[in-house]
């Protein structure tokens, strides 16, 4: 179940009514979040801080992969070609057991049952290098040997990696007709120019390849040894397309920067002032005064490392596990609430960024950035930089290179406590006394960039038994040329000679509910008033009628009727 909206889900328990409250979603827009998020209406409890990290226990059919099961499985694929074959590694990871397997391994191993053998298996996707046969194997740890190879059809295609992607930049920019444009615009000597390669969004022309379309920007070249300059100051009217399989320049496109699709000759570069991010080239406020966030006891969350890879995470009557893959990053498994099956697996599916400018090449640029690069290849060693305070704790992860060998990225989960502010209160306005709860949360994060996007990404759960999911979008808009004094209505000039095209950021979250059980359905409900009649005179009457999501497909928000979506399990209800 793919789910783009806010919603709030209800556990129902036998003897008592149902005690609910509604919330409304509303589509994610820059600055905006999307949330999920589950209501569990109980009391609100405390308890004694307690250590940050728990003794080991072995390994368990959800941990990733580690660093010797990747080597074992590229060498088990590798082992079904000649040695001089030469393959090229878009993900090794693990496939998670069946569903019908896992589900009553995980409730033996909640109630002290004794858990049967699960087969560890590893999913594979990779080319040989340099051709466009592009196979998925699932590889049997377990039996050592691969059980499923197969060669994908024409026209699919798999996502970029880390070592692909540096190397699409530097051929495009060491390519002797990309220079000899480049020259036309008759740069300072000693400028530095960068290359963005983004992967080439099909619109059916002369699109079977696999291609990267590459857009080219600067330094300022007032100051081209500033590695952290900001270049998307200054793109350029040259975009060379590189071929990923031959590895070299197959066109290069100029660039619209007027009004129309009209494109001209690169002609001499007018500079314009820089415009950097960077603290140092800021003004920054000094009528600040500190703020410390201290936890002299420490946080109060227990992690349990499981093996090498894997981990349990308990926090104020929460349980779940915590994956992490190269395509949706960090992933929670199990996830519960004392004792109770909340979550079989959470994730964030994907993402695409659709952009408004309709000219060729602009309208490519539809990124799906878990698909065409990975939301696990792409995230931040948080250490570097992260808005957590207080106690935090850090999760590394192993992922693949392109040549099969394991790649350690680390820090790329942080775990922190917040204070949300006002939880509960009221006040008896005939005594004066006030009653109130604070709102204290646990945040599992992490924060990826994507070329010149950054998204901070959490689940966040509460002590009132919710979890919501947040997005925010950070880091800098994606840039384009545009010739003075033009307007166009898909974009926004920015800054002298730079255009920001619209865009949307939209959201697809992979759920997969388990709420007391895997008998859950999905409803929506919607706010509907009553006609005028002597039994509603005045017309102030309305209902709340629900509808049962019996088909997939796609469901829209309406505002209008306050539509609200539910996950319930109907055989149990609320304490």
């Amino acid at each position: 179940m793919e789910i783009q909206c806010a919603m709030t889900v209800y556990l129902l328990k036998k003897g008592n009514s149902m005690r609910s409250s509604s919330n409304a979603g509303r589509p994610w827009t820059e600055p905006s979040f999307s949330s999920l998020i589950l209501k569990i209406p109980m009391e609100q409890v405390s308890s004694a801080p307690s250590a940050g990290v728990a003794k080991r226990v072995p390994s368990h059919p959800l941990s990733p992969l580690t660093s010797s099961e990747i080597i074992n499985v590229a060498q088990l694929v590798q082992a079904l070609y000649p040695a001089s074959t030469s393959l090229q590694y878009k993900a090794i990871t693990l496939s998670e057991p069946p569903k019908a397997q896992l589900v009553s391994y995980l409730e033996a191993e909640h109630n002290g049952g004794r858990t049967r053998h699960v087969e560890r298996t590893a999913f594979v996707c990779y080319y040989i290098r340099n051709t466009d046969k592009l196979h998925e194997a699932i590889v049997s740890l377990s039996q050592q040997k691969v059980t499923s190879n197969v060669r994908l059809g024409p026209n699919i295609h798999g996502p970029g990696d880390a070592q692909e992607i540096l190397l699409i930049e530097k051929i495009a920019l060491e390519d002797e007709a990309v220079k000899a444009e480049i020259a036309k615009l008759q740069l300072p000597k000693g400028t530095a120019v960068i290359s963005d390669p983004w992967i080439y969004g099909s619109d059916g022309v002369n699109d079977e390849k696999r291609m990267y379309q590459c857009f080219l920007y600067m330094r300022d070249p007032h100051n081209p040894s500033n590695t952290n300059s900001n270049y998307y100051a200054f793109p350029l009217t040259i975009s060379p397309v590189v071929d990923a399989v031959n590895l070299k320049v197959i066109r290069i496109d100029l660039l619209p920067a007027g009004a129309d699709q009209t494109v001209k000759e690169p002609q001499p570069f007018e500079i314009p002032p820089p415009n950097e991010y960077d603290p140092e080239h800021q003004q920054l406020r000094t009528d600040v005064k500190p703020l410390n966030v201290v936890q002299p006891e420490g946080a109060s969350f227990k992690v349990t490392q499981v093996g090498e890879t894997g981990r349990v995470l308990e926090w104020q009557k929460w349980f779940f596990r915590i994956g992490f893959n190269q395509r949706e990053g960090m992933v929670l498994h199990d996830v519960r609430y004392e004792g109770r099956s909340v979550f079989y697996r959470m994730s964030l599916s994907d993402l695409v960024i659709p952009y408004a400018d309709p000219r060729h090449p602009f309208h490519k640029k539809a990124a799906f950035d878990l698909g065409d690069a990975g939301a696990g290849v792409m995230a931040n060693n948080l250490k570097l930089g992260c808005d957590c305070l207080g106690s935090i704790h850090y999760l590394d992860a192993v992922l693949n290179t392109d040549k099969g060998e394991p790649w350690h990225l680390e820090n790329v989960v942080c775990i922190h406590e917040q204070d949300a502010g006002i939880g509960w209160k009221h006040t008896n306005y005939r005594s004066g006394k006030a009653a109130l709860v604070r709102n204290r949360e646990l945040v599992v994060q992490s924060i990826i960039t994507v070329a010149n996007y950054e998204y901070v990404m959490a689940f966040i759960f509460n002590q009132a038994g919710e979890v919501k999911y947040e997005v925010r979008a950070t880091g800098v808009v994606s840039t384009q040329p545009v010739d003075d004094g033009v307007e166009v209505p898909w974009g926004t000039t920015v800054h002298p000679g730079v255009l920001a095209a619209h865009h949307q950021h939209i959201f697809s979250l992979r759920v997969d509910p388990a709420i007391d059980g895997h008998n859950n359905r999905l409803i929506y409900e919607e706010a509907h008033s009553m006609p005028r009649s002597d039994f509603n005179p005045h017309g102030v009457g309305y209902t709340v009628d629900q509808t049962l999501v019996e088909k997939s497909g796609g469901l829209d928000l309406d505002i209008e009727h306050n539509r609200t979506f539910k996950i319930q399990n109907t055989a149990v209800l609320n304490p």
